[in-house]
């Protein structure tokens, strides 16, 4: 047998091997679903976001360059409805640039609590809460969302309402909106596709005049997809973005044309 034909054979045997697990994927890398670990159930998730974005190199040159972002998230069940989360996230700064974007995070940690208000199809939508505080290196934020979730068969519809409060390490507050939704369909057990849609809209205070670019609102729909194999899973989404789509990009804006989020989960 040929090396890829041993790899592809110890791969499906692996997957098969760990189906049944209790492990909650994102079929939507965006929105969260209202399904929560079993209790005492714990499972490490790795993202990492991508945009092409404008800064300034040190020659003084505008330069497109890929921004990135990356969390770590560590899940706990504490009970078969609510969830704990705790979160590391980087966001790295490009060597070479002298002013570069900001990203959507920021660099520090996150607590976060998702509960879900009853057992999944008792009530004709599914509906959670998530509770989030993060405590980064410019900022500190309290985030709330609604979620919720409707199943017609193998179809998944969820959407998340998303609000956010900014407190920076400076006189400025910022309200942040940042609602998603999606639906996902369940071609195989271990495949599911999908399209998803986000947006996000900043409201400063002290408000700018006139409002620029990147405060919003931006909003990005593109396919997703996910691979599910019980204990590891992988999500990926690549989104367009739909508004103002003739902006010409400008050293330190955010979202780029196009943003890419993908997920890795393992159940431990």
């Amino acid at each position: 047998m040929s090396r890829t034909g041993a790899i592809v054979v110890t791969f499906a045997i692996t997957a098969l091997a760990v189906r049944g697990a209790q492990a909650t994927p994102r079929p939507l890398p965006f929105t969260y679903t209202t399904e929560t670990l079993a209790q005492g159930v714990l499972e490490v998730e790795q993202y990492a976001d991508v945009t092409p974005v404008k800064g300034v190199n040190a020659n003084g040159n505008p330069t497109w360059y890929a921004g990135t972002q990356f969390q770590t998230e560590f899940e706990y069940g504490i009970t078969d409805r609510l969830e704990l989360g705790l979160y590391v996230v980087y966001v790295p700064t490009p060597s070479g640039y002298t002013f570069t974007a900001p990203m959507t995070e920021v660099t520090g940690v996150k607590e976060r609590l998702r509960y879900v208000l009853a057992d999944p199809g008792a009530w004709p939508v599914d509906v959670g809460l998530y509770g989030e505080l993060v405590e980064g290196d410019t900022e500190a934020e309290l985030e709330a969302k609604i979620l919720l979730q409707r199943r017609f068969g193998n179809l998944r519809v969820d959407a998340n309402l998303w609000g956010e409060y900014e407190l920076y390490y400076a006189p400025q507050r910022d309200v942040v909106l940042n609602p998603t939704a999606g639906a996902t369909y369940e071609i195989t057990p271990s495949f599911h596709l999908g399209a998803e849609g986000w947006m996000r809209v900043e409201f400063p205070d002290p408000a700018p005049h006139p409002r620029p670019y990147a405060v919003g609102p931006q909003a990005y729909a593109g396919p997703a997809l996910l691979f599910n194999f019980g204990k590891v899973w992988w999500s990926t989404g690549v989104y367009a973005r739909v508004t103002e789509v003739s902006h010409t990009m400008q050293p330190g804006d955010p979202y780029g044309p196009i943003w890419g989020r993908t997920i890795i989960g393992f159940e431990l």
